[in-house]
């Protein structure tokens, strides 16, 4: 979606095949951070001229949330939304004010609370599934009885795009 709004955008990974897939949705760059979340913001810095980036969205929580607020630049913002490492700790909100910078913690029913905002959203969301626009890619569709197996794969980032539930026996 960020590319569809002109961004250039820098993608994280692990792995080789995440890196495919990120370059495959649209990211300009990969950073590998398999050598350390260190190299991972040289590779930033050397990207954005050392000014960091104007937006951090950290899907992953307590291990990366220092390393988003090293990365994004000043008046930037970071926006967390998954705490797949764990939750992030108690932020002092004196650490923001280095580089002015906005931080947000999204949750979709926070987001959308009325029916207006809700139509609004979903239309706009299913013009771009109707233009093409937007891909979604099914990792799994695993029975009700599999859960463990689905949480399974999930932790152990053996993963790539959504896992489903059927609950149906």
């Amino acid at each position: 979606m960020c590319k569809l709004l002109g961004a250039n955008v820098i993608g994280t990974t692990s792995t080789e095949a995440k890196a495919n897939l990120a370059k495959q949705n649209g990211a300009d760059y990969i950073v590998d951070y398999s050598n350390g979340y260190d190299s991972l913001i040289d590779k930033v810095n050397e990207l954005t001229e050392n000014k960091g980036v104007h937006v951090v969205f950290d899907g992953v929580g307590a291990a990366t949330f220092d390393v988003s607020l090293k990365a994004v630049r000043r008046l930037g913002t970071v926006i967390s939304f998954g705490n797949s490492s764990g939750a992030v700790p108690p932020v002092n909100i004196m650490r923001l004010a280095e580089k002015n910078i906005r931080l947000m913690r999204t949750t979709l029913f926070q987001y959308i609370t009325t029916r207006e905002e809700f139509e609004a959203l979903s239309k706009e969301l299913l013009q771009l599934v109707a233009e093409n626009k937007l891909q979604f890619a099914i990792h799994k569709i695993y029975n009700i009885k599999d859960v463990k197996e689905a949480h399974d794969d999930l932790e152990g980032r053996k993963t790539t795009g959504k896992l489903l539930l059927n609950l149906s026996p």
